[in-house]
């Protein structure tokens, strides 16, 4: 008993260690390759080189003004569809819809997304079949560049389609701690028409519960690397993009280039969540403005309407994009402008099924045992939390740093270290990175019902004289069995996402789907591509379903067991 209570309180400072250690040591050993030293390669001495290096690239100034409107514009439009959203639908068919396919929409990976999109909105893709010849007279797909656009625009497009899901997922797991009737009820009664009633009560005090998962957003678009290589544009690409191009590059002295672009990425990500603090000021005086200004109907029309088709069109999108895929994964003979294909096959799949089962393994094996991992700190760490008190490394803050930093920007700087060490990459180095990752969405989706859950059904059992290791197995584990199960989902689900940590820390050794798939971005067979984009939704999709079916059949004959948290 006395081990177990002396090992329990070091969970939440393991946790602490395992998702902000590895991003201090990533920045740490980027610095020095970032100014020329890098005795790896032959490098001894410090200097600007690399610096002048980076400046004198062609079109470097694109490619950091492309990763800088992402990381700005995505999360606006995805904050603003959220936010509209639950206020023009709070309590209505369509709100109880979207809050059940949050889950499923997070499920489907950021590349698995990109490729869908791609195959729905190119010149030849299924949108433009849909309408063609009869709105459009479109008999061959028209001349548009559409994907890989200049600006960037489809690129922002699918991260808006993939972020939204998330945003929505922190807000509504936010709203139960605000009260949201009796403001919106308090708001009425003044004689506020319901959509602004919502937006002037509730939406300020929301925000600054999803403050963190914003910044997490502006850091991942301004720095997103597969969804850069999928839709982003080619010449020049994101910054992002172009740093692993030079790090993979064969002349090893271009990596202390790729440090110097990390650094600078670096800069880039903070530079937009600087932009984001200046527009939050700007915001909040107009909104006070608004308010005061006593209008209680004005817009509330308008904003209605916005909030019913911005997050609808987006989640229209990304079901359309995974229809896409399983249309093209199963396509023979697809003439255009036919709506469906010709004919249907199974060759693709026969003839892929071969290169799919060693990357379908690891993609398993690193996401369970990532996961688990990722569960049982977490459960520790909230377990030490509740009979010790809340400890300083499990704080939102220190939780978020692998969200908010980059991974450009530390993982290379791992990679720097495991080299130093010697350390040869390969699947545990990949499982220990993909855990930085899946450890925070755990904690964020566990933690809020691990909080909300009843002491006194612990009391019950202490006071019947169980250890408190006892009543954990066998009154809190089970009573949060499904809570648990499905952020172990949400944690499979990151953990097949991941594409920078799998290619960098396994050194293209240990291939995964998503890997594998990115790779065919540059000129696979449009079949080909589907065929892996749906074998990366289909496992999360899976995880998703058995963290719903696991209670339901071990509580079938305890009803009341079934609706447990």
């Amino acid at each position: 008993m006395a081990k177990k209570n002396f090992v329990l309180p070091l969970a939440p400072i393991l946790l602490g260690l395992l998702v902000a250690g590895p991003v201090a040591l990533g920045l740490l050993m980027i610095l020095l390759p970032a100014f020329g030293y890098l005795p790896a390669i032959g490098q001894e001495t410090l200097s600007w080189q690399s610096w002048t290096a980076l400046f004198d690239t062609q079109g470097l100034g694109q490619s950091v003004r492309l990763s800088f409107v992402a990381g700005v514009v995505t999360p606006v439009i995805a904050l603003v569809s959220v936010i509209l959203f639950l206020a023009a639908t709070a309590g209505t068919a369509l709100d109880r819809l979207i809050r059940r396919l949050v889950s499923p929409l997070l499920a489907v990976p950021h590349a698995a997304a990109a490729f869908g999109l791609a195959f729905l909105i190119a010149p030849s893709g299924f949108l433009s079949r849909l309408i063609s010849p009869g709105l459009t007279q479109w008999q061959r797909p028209p001349d548009l560049l559409i994907i890989n656009d200049q600006l960037g625009l489809t690129m922002m497009l699918g991260l808006v389609i993939k972020e939204i899901p998330f945003l929505l997922l922190m807000a509504l797991a936010a709203l139960p701690q605000l009260d949201v009737p009796r403001r919106v009820a308090m708001a009425r009664s003044l004689g506020y028409q319901p959509v602004l009633a919502w937006l002037f009560t509730v939406a300020p005090a929301l925000y600054p519960m999803i403050r963190l998962p914003l910044f997490a957003v502006i850091a991942f678009a301004s720095a997103t690397v597969d969804v850069g290589i999928i839709l982003g544009p080619g010449l020049p690409a994101t910054l992002s993009v172009r740093i692993l191009g030079w790090f993979n590059d064969p002349d090893l002295s271009m990596r202390l280039l790729a440090a110097a672009g990390a650094l600078l990425q670096l800069m880039v990500s903070v530079l937009a969540i600087l932009t984001w603090l200046v527009l939050e000021k700007l915001i909040a005086q107009g909104w006070q403005l608004w308010q005061a200004s006593g209008n209680r109907s004005r817009f509330n029309r308008s904003l209605k309407m916005m909030g019913f088709t911005g997050l609808s069109v987006a989640t229209v999108l990304l079901l359309l994009s995974v229809i896409a895929l399983l249309i093209n994964a199963f396509a023979g003979t697809w003439r255009f402008p036919s709506a469906l294909p010709d004919a249907w096959t199974l060759r693709h799949w026969e003839t892929t099924l071969t290169s799919l089962s060693g990357p379908v393994i690891n993609t398993l094996v690193i996401s369970f045992v990532a996961t688990v991992l990722a569960v049982i700190l977490v459960l520790a760490a909230l377990e030490s939390e509740q009979r010790h008190g809340r400890s300083r490394f499990t704080s939102l803050w220190l939780l978020y740093v692998p969200l908010l930093v980059p991974q450009v920007a530390f993982v290379f700087g791992l990679l720097v270290f495991t080299e130093f060490m010697h350390w040869q990459p390969g699947l545990v180095l990949v499982i220990l990175g993909h855990s930085v990752f899946v450890v925070p969405y755990v904690f964020l989706t566990l933690s809020a019902a691990y909080r909300r859950f009843d002491p006194r059904w612990a009391q019950i059992g202490l006071s019947l004289g169980a250890s408190a290791d006892r009543v954990f197995w066998h009154i809190k584990l089970p009573m949060l069995l499904t809570s648990s199960l499905t952020a172990a989902a949400i944690g499979v689900a990151v953990s097949v996402g991941q594409f920078l940590p799998t290619q960098l820390l396994g050194a293209g050794r240990v291939p995964t789907i998503t890997t594998e798939a990115v790779a065919l971005a540059s000129g696979g067979s449009r079949n080909v591509i589907a065929i892996w984009a749906l074998m990366q939704t289909l496992i999360p999709m899976v995880g998703f379903i058995l963290a719903l079916a696991i209670p339901q059949l071990i509580w079938r004959r305890r009803r009341a067991m079934r609706s447990v948290t």
